[in-house]
């Protein structure tokens, strides 16, 4: 388990901790700054594993929405900025159930892709339903915070390879 996701921009190696990820993002989503962190952890070591990729060739595309991996992703491959990373709702996977449906990751690099889906266990339910619930009352935007700190503190405290599973490596 890496502490921090490395990249190079225009022969220039930088690295980002997951701490970068949230002072970037601010305290809003840290379940989500994580899943990107361990999103990339997984995905680079199999996309570029004789060193760090250039952070502009990468591509992610995703069912995931949150704004957390969203700033995550930016902060590390620029993929916002410019136009690489897209939220694609046909990525979904139903059939993963609710919880897990937009836990889904295709990451790109040069000629390469990989897959990943998020592993059983490490989406609660409950934050599922809360995130999704509109409104919230004060109460249920309080314990929806609990569970993003906890879930972050879970999935950084694990090797990305037990929290992602990476399908269809091209």
């Amino acid at each position: 388990m890496s502490s921090t996701i490395a990249v190079v921009d225009q022969g220039q190696p930088i690295a980002f901790s997951f701490d970068d990820m949230m002072r970037y993002h601010g305290p809003a989503a840290p379940g989500g700054v994580a899943h990107a962190f361990k999103v990339l952890e997984r995905a680079l070591a199999l996309l570029e594993p004789d060193g760090s990729p250039e952070r502009r060739e990468l591509t992610i595309e995703t069912a995931f929405g949150g704004p957390g991996a969203r700033d995550a992703f930016e902060l590390v491959t620029r993929a916002v900025t410019d136009e690489r990373y897209v939220v694609d709702p046909r990525l979904e996977r139903p059939e993963r159930g609710r919880t897990l449906e937009r836990f889904v990751f295709r990451v790109g690099y040069r000629d390469r892709a990989v897959t990943l889906l998020v592993r059983e266990g490490w989406v609660p339910d409950e934050f599922i339903e809360l995130a999704r619930r509109e409104p919230r009352t004060t109460e249920e935007d309080d314990r929806l915070a609990v569970l993003k700190r906890e879930m972050a503190d879970r999935v950084m405290s694990a090797p990305a390879i037990d929290v992602y599973d990476a399908t269809d490596v091209t």
